[in-house]
């Protein structure tokens, strides 16, 4: 374990000045102060009184880390949900939840993460959202300076756990849901975000339905924007004779984008929101329980807390065709 020795012989100056640094002493040069602060960043030194914080019983606060450009304009119901979820379970365990956004660290170093979480005595991290190119979040992770719970990530590890649903089997199951509907073999699939780990979990369900049932896929990627997948349906779905979209607001913009061509499609999407109930339009989803997984996962943090090994964990969900016009 690295000390204050380490930090001052590799800085040249004596431990008194380390402590100095640390301690927010005036009396310190800023040449000397930059000396210090760089030796602490290479050798990823805590101070002691950190350290003792987090060997200690009051370290239970869990932060939640949430990628808040996901679901782009649907991102407050299902942030909402993943917040309202994690804050009941913390109320009922006394727990103490902080809440940041990937994008309060995109200018951070990994290590000035790990210090300014480790100040605030955070045991553990659950990450909603995390993409493949994420990097800044998984050099975090792979510090395993804290335990972590990955939302809708497939990655287990000695401190690492997943909470999420069968991505391939429930687009597999809503697509199925949607097929009695369909009068032809072309399939047009709106994808999510092409880094993110739920895209490829339901491309996999669809590319799987596609062959049960002997349809033409063919597959473009919306980023999760309503925008953008009206624009896909409007350029490729002229000839489509079903539309699947990773997500609802995807779906509604696919819907849009029919009416425009002139044409009735069957549409599915992802996640069961609210806002199909004000579609024109019945359309198939698969609803998550995004509070309940949310629990699950604070759930799962104080299992790491406590010395338990990463395990993946399968969320339920269900298939729901929401009541529109009614509003």
């Amino acid at each position: 374990m690295v000390s204050i020795k380490d930090v001052a012989k590799r800085a040249g100056v004596a431990v008194s000045t380390v402590s100095k640094v640390i301690n927010g002493y005036p009396n310190v040069s800023e040449g000397t102060k930059k000396k210090v602060r760089q030796a602490i960043d290479e050798l990823h030194f805590v101070p002691n009184a950190i350290a003792a914080a987090l060997s200690s019983k009051s370290s239970t606060r869990i932060a939640m880390l949430v990628n808040s450009s996901q679901h782009s304009s649907s991102i407050d119901e299902i942030d909402m949900k993943y917040l309202s979820g994690a804050l009941a379970e913390a109320k009922e365990k006394g727990l103490e939840i902080r809440t940041f956004f990937f994008s309060m660290f995109e200018d951070m170093k990994c290590e000035d993460i790990i210090r300014d979480f480790e100040s605030q005595r955070i045991g553990a991290l659950i990450f909603y959202g995390i993409n493949r190119n994420d990097q800044v979040m998984w050099d975090l992770i792979r510090h395993e300076q804290f335990k972590s719970v990955l939302v809708d990530t497939p990655i287990v590890e000695k401190n690492i756990s997943s909470v999420w649903i069968d991505q391939a089997q429930a687009q597999f199951d809503v697509a199925e849901k949607t097929y009695p509907q369909v009068n032809g073999k072309k399939l047009l699939y709106v994808a999510g975000k092409k880094d993110g780990y739920v895209t490829g979990g339901r491309i996999e369900g669809i590319t799987r339905f596609a062959e049960k049932y002997g349809m033409e896929l063919i597959v473009r990627y919306g980023d999760f924007s309503e925008e953008k997948a009206r624009d896909i349906v409007l350029e490729d779905g002229k000839d489509a004779d079903m539309i699947a979209c990773a997500s609802d607001l995807m779906a509604v913009g696919a819907m849009f984008a029919t009416r425009n061509l002139g044409k009735k499609v069957p549409i599915c999407g992802f996640d069961g929101i609210g806002l199909l109930e004000y579609a024109e339009e019945s359309i198939n989803s698969v609803r998550q329980d995004f509070a309940g997984i949310s629990a699950e996962a604070v759930r799962e943090a104080m299992r790491l807390i406590k010395g338990g090994t990463g395990k993946n964990i399968i969320m339920d969900y269900e298939l729901v065709t929401p009541e529109y016009g009614v509003h």
